[in-house]
């Protein structure tokens, strides 16, 4: 299961000075946050620190692990494509198979080629 996370630059995210919070509280950061599930506290006007609602943050750990986890599979299935080919070089032919290549010699007709699809 896919979880959508969208996030925003922090010049698109809801601002609360720093002065207004410590004029009006926690109760009204909490308030402004409740709106987005998110806010930036600033200095002076410049972004200090983003705070997220428990289920932003959830919903952002869930998306990095899912992502993690992805990356773990594509790896995984990288890591089996190159044990398959890295096995033909046991092969009991291997030698004689490597020996006929190289005396057959390379016909590329001025284009250069690579990889398992040539």
């Amino acid at each position: 299961m896919a979880i959508a996370l969208h996030l925003d630059e922090i010049e698109d995210m809801p601002r609360a000075a720093a002065s207004d919070i410590k004029k009006l509280g926690w109760r009204a950061l909490m308030d402004a946050m409740a709106r987005t599930g998110k806010v930036v506290i600033t200095n002076h006007d410049k972004p200090q620190a983003v705070i997220l609602s428990t289920e932003a943050y959830d919903a952002m750990l869930e998306a990095l692990r899912q992502a993690s986890a992805n990356d773990e599979a594509a790896l995984d299935a990288l890591r089996r494509r190159f044990d398959a080919r890295l096995s033909a070089l046991s092969a009991p032919d291997a030698g004689d198979r490597l020996r006929a290549a190289m005396r057959k010699g390379a016909k590329l007709g001025g284009k250069a080629k690579a990889g398992a699809t040539y």
